[in-house]
């Protein structure tokens, strides 16, 4: 049995059509979770109660928490170290391994133009030193309690569907709509994807691979250095519009924040977009066999995807 805690995310669709090729049993724990495969098993559960995390892993050998908290500093601080407590509490009762999908906030703010594993943790915003504060619990108790767990780290993501894919939001729902891109702070940065359905792909195989564990995995994600100018030019080639965009300045974020606690809530996230961002995954591509998609091929597979829903 392996079980997806969070499993109606960007991820967790992907990441459950994945896992069949492991295993004929898995468990789709969320809110009100939804069949991917025909025979899921759907556990409703909230991840803040103890218990029901606790039951959601019965039987289970491998668990992936994947979960999508609204993005909100104040939500984060309050609801992820329950839910990274609960998921480790119920693994160890269980003997069952950890798989935490994770994300770079973490790194410290010098680290950002590239990253690898072993990159600084020092973060400069409260959403980072959250998810710092979770990789710590992760490796107290690996250290203290013998919990097996690993950390799939993405970088910001796109994909099909992806409700918080940042070039989905920005750019392609943009496009779609009529309206200019946005982008955030300097569209002349280089700046790294992860494709949605290569990191659940990726995480499936880190998660069956016994030797994987007790590390961090950075998540397969296309070598290429595109800028966010040239991301905007090749979506808007992809969809016959003309490549008009507007920079999200931090001034502008401000002021938009004013009226929109999302946007509030990138302010402080900007020392990622005004510099370059540049995730290395040398480590998994060495260890691994794995064709990932190119941005243009995931551009072309969102498109599709879409227009055919």
């Amino acid at each position: 049995m392996q079980v997806i805690l969070g499993a109606g995310g960007d991820i967790g669709r992907f990441l459950a059509a994945e896992l069949k090729k492991y295993t004929d049993k898995i468990r789709l724990v969320a809110r009100k979770p939804q069949k991917v495969n025909a025979d899921d098993e759907l556990f409703p559960a909230d991840l803040t109660d103890r218990n029901a995390v606790r039951s959601a892993l019965q039987d289970a050998e491998v668990a992936y928490l994947v979960v999508g908290l609204p993005y909100n500093s104040a939500v984060w601080e309050k609801q992820w170290p329950v839910i990274m407590q609960n998921a480790i509490a119920a693994c160890l009762a269980h003997q069952c391994k950890l798989v935490f999908f994770d994300n770079v906030y973490l790194y410290a703010k010098e680290a950002i133009p590239y990253m690898t594993e072993e990159s600084r943790i020092d973060p400069p915003s409260r959403k980072g030193k959250i998810r710092a504060q979770l990789v710590q619990m992760i490796n107290k108790a690996i250290e203290a309690k013998g919990l097996t767990a690993l950390i799939a780290r993405s970088a910001d993501f796109y994909g099909p569907g992806a409700k918080n894919g940042i070039l989905n939001i920005l750019v392609i729902d943009n496009y779609k709509k009529g309206k200019r891109a946005n982008w955030q702070s300097d569209a002349t940065k280089i700046h790294s994807f992860t494709y949605t359905p290569d990191a659940a792909r990726a995480t499936a195989l880190l998660g069956n691979t016994d030797s994987a564990f007790g590390q961090v995995w950075h998540l397969p994600t296309s070598p290429e250095k595109l800028t966010g100018k040239q991301f905007i030019e090749l979506i808007a080639q992809k969809m016959g519009v003309q490549p008009k965009y507007f920079t999200l300045s931090p001034f502008v974020l401000s002021l938009a924040g004013l009226f929109s606690k999302r946007i509030k809530e990138l302010k402080e996230m900007q020392y990622q977009n005004n510099q370059d961002y540049y995730f290395d995954t040398a480590k998994f591509d060495k260890a691994f066999p794995f064709a990932t998609t190119s941005y243009e091929k995931g551009i072309e597979q969102i498109l599709a995807y879409d227009y055919a829903g």
